[in-house]
């Protein structure tokens, strides 16, 4: 078992090797197979489609290169997403490859998403009287504004860096989090 993850790591991170260099069409399953030193027919195993190769491999780079920090509050929130956004900036190859992903229909039966998870463990510690249906809605509208794939739409429909479009997920939080999870911000 452990082989297998290994192999699907080894595949991914040639991947993601690859796409300093060129885009994503541009990325063979030959190359990677000759990359891992595994067959071509091993990476079809692991990755069917070229849309579940992307999935996962958007999964991979939010995970590896963008992980999600630590927060319980929603000032801690704002702090973790301005901070995800410079890391785009600074990476936006990858961060577009993550928005890219996310944007597809899921090909695998996947656990949700650390930053999904961390946000409804927010909002139940922080809105506790929000019932549970409202907090997943809430949950996947916050989730939306902290992912890359608000970021690039920002970046390329606004030209926005990552503090303006940090400004922008801030106008949209304070929309969608209750009234009870907000803190006073200087205006």
């Amino acid at each position: 078992m452990d082989e297998a993850l290994d192999t699907q790591s080894a595949i991914l991170a040639a991947a993601a090797l690859l796409l300093r260099e060129r885009t994503f069409e541009d990325v063979s399953y030959l190359e990677l197979a000759e990359m891992t030193d595994v067959s071509e027919r091993t990476i079809y195993r692991r990755f069917p489609t070229r849309s579940h190769l992307l999935e996962a491999l958007a999964r991979w780079i939010e995970a590896e290169h963008f992980p999600v920090p630590e927060f319980r509050t929603a000032d801690e929130f704002r702090t973790a997403v301005r901070a995800r956004f410079r890391a785009y900036d600074s990476q936006p190859a990858f961060a577009f490859v993550a928005a890219r992903g996310a944007a597809l229909s899921p090909t695998v039966q996947e656990a949700a998403a650390p930053m999904t998870e961390a946000i409804v463990a927010m909002l139940e510690a922080t809105a506790p009287t929000l019932n549970r249906r409202d907090a997943l809605r809430t949950a996947a509208s916050l989730r939306y504004f902290a992912s890359p794939m608000f970021w690039a739409r920002m970046r390329t429909g606004f030209e926005m860096s990552a503090d303006e479009t940090f400004r922008a997920f801030d106008l949209a939080v304070d929309r969608f989090l209750p009234v009870s999870t907000r803190t006073r911000r200087a205006a």
